[in-house]
């Protein structure tokens, strides 16, 4: 995968997780770019040779749910605390992906911000 893929697919991340209240973005430990609320983890991103990949929090009904389909794997070392992983998503999974995205930041964030979320989505 070029390069410049990944780099229009991290920018795509980027936009969805920045616009959240109070996320942070870090280069961890090991290079990955990580998404962060107060401390938590809700998306981490890298690249290798097979291309760009993203992993987010969830629960573990959704993790089983997500399985089932064809691009989600269990993240390695995480997936038992329920993280979800997608290799090179394209452009119809970004829909899904943003839900994705925003169900694990509600699920690191803190309480304040859940119920500041919750407010200003109210249909």
């Amino acid at each position: 995968m070029k390069s410049q893929d990944t780099a229009g697919m991290l920018e795509n991340l980027r936009n969805i997780c920045l616009a959240l209240p109070e996320a942070v973005e870090i280069i961890d430990g090991f290079g990955h770019n990580t998404f962060k609320i107060n401390g938590k983890s809700f998306v981490i991103s890298g690249e290798s040779e097979k291309g760009f990949s993203m992993s987010f929090k969830s629960d573990l009904e959704t993790q089983e749910l997500l399985l089932q389909k064809e691009h989600f794997f269990k993240t390695p070392y995480i997936g038992h605390h329920g993280w979800v992983s997608i290799l090179n998503p394209v452009g119809e999974d970004w829909d899904e992906l943003t839900d994705l995205i925003q169900e694990a930041y509600l699920r690191a964030a803190p309480k304040r911000l859940v119920k500041k979320w919750i407010e200003l989505h109210k249909k």
